[in-house]
C-alpha cells in the first residue's frame, strides 16, 4: 500500500491547515453533534485466530497492529458470534437485525429483499448520508436500501484489477489492488464526495482474505520465511462426529492445489495445477504476474523437488495456506490504519463509531480445516472491536455473548433512531458503555442450511452458552453433538452420551426449544425433512412456533 500511504500522507498535510473547518462541518449543528458518525469496517472471512489483539499463537507471528488500535481505543469483545457462518446470510443478519428465516436470507444465492427495513436505510430516513463501499455479495446491487452512494464489487470480487458495480454501471477492471482500492474510493467518498452537513455511516466492506487468499504485490514474500504452529488436531480423525467426517473442507485433501495454493506443476514451470477458477490468475496484467512469478518460484520449485510423503505434504500445504492468508490480511490492516489516520487528522474521530469485524469466522487448520460453515468455535465466532471516544472506555474488554443481529439495533440506539421491534438482536450500548451488564443473554442461537452444497457441511442448528454447546446435524443424518468449551475448547470429544453432562445435555435442549421458538423458527417436524431444490432453494413451511417474551434476557 506503498501508493496509499503516500497519497495520505500528502492528503494530511494539506487537511491539516483546513482541519477544523472540515471538523466544524461534521459538528456545525446542535443535532449533528449529538449524533454520531458510523464507520462499519467488515472483512471476509478473517479469523479471530489472525488478529493480534486477541492473543492468539498465529497473530504473535503475523501481527495487526492498525486493528490493535482500535481494540487500545476502544472495546474487544472476546464472544462475538454469528447466526450462521455463510457470507451471505452473515451480512443478512447484520443489516436486519434478524435471523435467516426471517430476512429471508439463510444460504447463498438467495436474493436478498432490499426493500426490508435495514438500519443504513433507517438511518438515511433519519438524516444521516450513507454509503457502501466494497464486497456486497447479497445480489448483484444494494437494490432498495437507498444509498446515497455505493461502489460495489463484482459478485465475490477479484483481487486484482477488479470490476466495480456503481449506479451509473460497471467499470471493468480497474487497475489496482481490491483492498487498496476499497481503501481509497472510502477515503475519497470521506474526504470529497458525502454531505458534511449530515452524519454519515459507511460500510467498508473489505473482499480479503476471502478465498484463494492473493496476497498485494508487495506482501507475496512477507511469511515465507516464517514456520506457523501446527493445530495439535490438524491431523483430527472426527471420531464420534459423523458430520465432520463427511466435510470437504480438508486443507491436504480438499484445497485446489493451483488455484488455492498455487503450487505448480514441475519444476521451473509456473503453470498451476488444477485451478478451478482459472480467471482470478488472468486478471493479473503481464508485469504483475511476472512479480507474482518470480516471488512463488523458489518455494514452488524446492516443493517439486522434495519427494515429500503424505504427511509432509500436509504440513507443506498448511505453511503455504497460513503464508497466503495472513499476507492478505497484511493490506487490510494498512488500510485500517490509514481510515483511522484520516478520522483523527480531520477531527471526526472524536463523533465516530468505529466497528471492525468479519462476516464470520475462519479455520486456520483446525480439524485439519480451511473455510468455515460449522458451528464450532473457530468460525462461528468471529472478531469484534469499538471504539466511540468518550463513550466506550479504552482498553475495555466483554465476554458477553453478543451475535451480528445485535448490530442493527446498537447503530440505531447510538443515532437515537428508535429500534422496531421485530428486530431479534439485542443493542450493545450496556455493554460497550463499559458498566456492569444485567439481564444479558446466556445463550445464542445458531443455524446452518446450505446442504447440498459446496463442502457438504450438513445442515444443523444449536445453542451455545458460556460454557456448553449442543449441535443437531439433520436432513440426511440424525446426530446430536454436545461440548465442555471449558475442559474440551477444541471440540474434540463429542459427550452426548457421557452420563456426567446429562442433566446439561436436558438443559441445553430445553434451552434450544426456547430460543427456536422465541426467535419463531417454523416447526422443526415440519421442516426437518426439507430439501434443497434447484437453486438451493429451501422448501418451508407449517405452523409456526408462538412466540415468548424476554428470550435473550435468560
Amino acid at each position: 500500500m506503498k501508493k496509499n500511504i503516500l497519497k495520505t500522507l500528502v492528503a494530511l498535510c494539506v487537511l491539516s491547515a483546513t482541519n477544523q473547518v472540515v471538523a466544524a462541518d461534521n459538528t456545525g449543528s446542535s443535532e449533528t453533534e449529538q449524533r454520531p458518525n458510523i464507520l462499519f469496517i467488515m472483512s471476509d472471512d478473517h479469523a479471530f485466530q489472525a488478529l493480534s489483539a486477541y492473543g492468539h499463537p498465529v497473530s504473535k507471528l503475523a501481527p495487526t497492529p492498525n486493528l490493535d488500535r482500535i481494540a487500545k481505543n476502544g472495546m474487544r469483545f472476546n464472544k462475538g458470534f454469528v447466526t450462521n457462518s455463510l457470507c451471505g446470510p452473515s451480512r443478512a443478519a447484520m443489516l436486519t437485525g434478524k435471523f435467516g428465516h426471517k430476512n429471508g436470507y439463510s444460504y447463498n444465492g438467495q436474493t436478498f429483499d432490499g426493500s426490508q427495513q435495514t438500519w443504513p436505510k433507517m438511518l438515511k430516513e433519519a438524516g444521516y448520508t450513507t454509503a457502501v463501499i466494497g464486497k456486497w455479495h447479497i445480489g448483484k446491487k444494494p437494490t432498495g436500501l437507498n444509498f446515497d452512494f455505493w461502489k460495489i464489487l463484482n459478485d465475490q470480487g477479484e483481487y486484482y484489477n477488479p470490476d466495480f458495480i456503481t449506479k451509473e454501471g460497471v467499470e471493468k477492471k480497474v487497475p489496482g489492488y481490491a483492498t487498496d482500492l476499497v481503501t481509497d474510493y472510502s477515503l475519497q467518498w470521506l474526504d470529497k464526495q458525502r454531505d458534511k452537513s449530515k452524519p454519515f455511516a459507511l460500510l467498508m466492506h473489505h473482499k480479503a482474505p476471502h478465498r484463494n487468499w492473493m496476497p498485494a504485490l508487495r506482501h507475496l514474500t512477507q511469511y515465507e520465511n516464517i514456520e506457523f504452529p501446527v493445530p495439535a488436531n490438524y491431523f483430527d480423525d472426527y471420531k464420534g462426529r459423523v458430520a465432520a467426517a463427511e466435510q470437504k473442507l480438508n486443507i491436504y485433501r480438499d484445497m485446489y492445489e493451483g488455484h488455492d495454493l498455487k503450487m505448480t506443476k514441475s519444476t521451473e514451470s509456473n503453470e498451476l495445477r488444477y485451478d478451478r477458477w482459472p480467471d482470478h490468475f488472468a486478471r493479473l496484467t503481464k508485469e504483475q504476474r511476472a512479480t507474482w512469478d518470480a516471488a512463488y518460484k523458489k518455494r514452488n520449485d524446492d516443493m517439486n523437488n522434495a519427494n515429500f510423503d503424505e504427511k509432509e505434504m500436509a504440513l507443506w500445504k498448511y505453511q503455504r495456506y497460513m503464508q497466503d492468508y495472513l499476507a492478505t490480511i497484511s493490506a487490510v490492516d494498512e488500510s485500517i490504519g490509514e481510515v483511522l489516520n484520516y478520522l483523527e487528522a480531520t477531527g471526526l474521530s472524536d463523533n465516530t463509531l468505529v466497528v471492525y469485524t468479519s462476516d464470520q469466522g475462519f479455520y486456520l487448520g483446525e480439524h485439519g480445516w480451511f473455510d468455515k460453515r460449522f458451528m464450532y468455535e473457530e468460525s462461528m465466532r468471529a472478531p469484534l472491536l469499538m471504539q466511540f471516544p468518550g463513550k466506550i472506555p479504552a482498553g475495555s474488554v466483554s465476554e458477553e455473548l453478543v451475535q451480528n443481529i445485535d448490530f442493527a439495533p446498537t447503530f440505531l440506539e447510538y443515532a437515537g433512531v428508535d429500534v422496531p421491534e421485530d428486530i431479534q438482536g439485542e443493542s450493545l450500548t450496556p455493554i460497550t458503555s463499559g458498566e456492569p451488564v444485567e439481564n444479558w443473554r446466556q445463550s445464542l442461537y445458531y443455524h446452518y442450511y446450505e446442504f447440498p452444497g459446496f463442502h457438504s457441511v450438513k445442515r444443523h442448528f444449536g445453542v451455545r452458552d458460556q460454557r456448553f454447546k449442543l449441535i443437531h446435524f439433520y436432513n440426511d443424518v440424525d446426530e446430536w453433538e454436545f461440548y465442555d468449551l471449558e475442559k474440551d475448547p477444541s471440540e474434540m470429544n463429542n459427550a452426548i452420551n457421557d452420563p456426567e453432562y446429562k442433566s446439561d445435555i436436558a438443559r441445553m435442549k430445553a434451552e434450544l426449544t426456547r430460543l427456536m421458538t422465541h426467535y419463531d423458527e417454523p416447526d422443526y417436524a415440519e421442516w426437518k425433512d426439507a430439501v434443497l431444490k434447484r437453486g438451493n432453494r429451501w422448501k418451508k413451511g407449517g405452523k409456526k412456533r408462538k412466540k415468548t417474551k424476554n428470550v435473550s434476557k435468560s
